[in-house]
């Protein structure tokens, strides 16, 4: 009977523990091949290769001009030019990793662990984690959630065009975290992976 004590409360330990752990984690999604890091850090040590598309037209994407565009499109034509500047400079680069402000670089990892592979630790935007282009390692549900629209599209792709793409992500948490306390609820975070929808969910314990 001991035993059995024993055994469930080592168990549940580790169960809380294997939760807690994986709290703020996530797989990012591959574009053709590419992992992709929008607004996490990857856990696997990197060198950074080469920047990629610092001329207007990169900053455009970045920060606005092009409405109907979303997160996952724009992500989608850096991987592409990281392509092509990779083939035309003979590079190697395993992942582009977009953290802040206007910048976007090809990356390449030192001795990665593949346990580690494609997973990242997601950043922070008014408090709540942010899954851009990811999906939490930790279970979640979903508590609300807005679909298309201009304003929809505005949030997520830069409608104002002096915005950064974290800025714009921090408008739609606003955005959530006022519908969630509408319906007496507390999101824990937001997640967007393609498309134009994105939902504020929490975490389950």
């Amino acid at each position: 009977m001991k035993k059995s004590v024993l055994l469930f409360l080592l168990l549940t330990a580790w169960t809380l523990s294997f939760s807690q752990d994986q709290k703020g984690l996530a797989r990012v999604n591959k574009i053709d091949g590419v992992e992709v890091y929008f607004m996490n850090e990857p856990l696997n040590s990197y060198d950074v290769v080469f920047d990629v598309g610092t001329g207007m037209k990169a900053a455009s994407l970045l920060t606005g001009g092009l409405v109907n565009e979303g997160v996952s499109e724009k992500a989608s034509q850096f991987v592409r030019r990281a392509i092509k500047e990779a083939k035309e400079d003979k590079h190697e680069f395993d992942a582009i990793i977009y953290s802040s402000g206007k910048k976007i670089v090809a990356v390449k990892f030192k001795n990665p662990d593949p346990k580690l592979k494609s997973l990242a630790r997601a950043q922070k935007v008014e408090g709540l984690e942010v899954y851009i282009l990811s999906e939490p390692l930790k279970d979640y549900e979903v508590l609300n959630s807005k679909k298309g629209g201009i304003k929809m599209k505005s949030y997520l792709t830069g409608g104002l065009v002096n915005n950064s793409i974290e800025e714009d992500v921090a408008q739609f948490v606003n955005k959530l975290v006022k519908d969630s306390k509408k319906d007496n609820e507390k999101i824990d975070g937001i997640v967007y992976g393609a498309g134009k929808s994105a939902s504020g969910i929490r975490f389950k314990s």
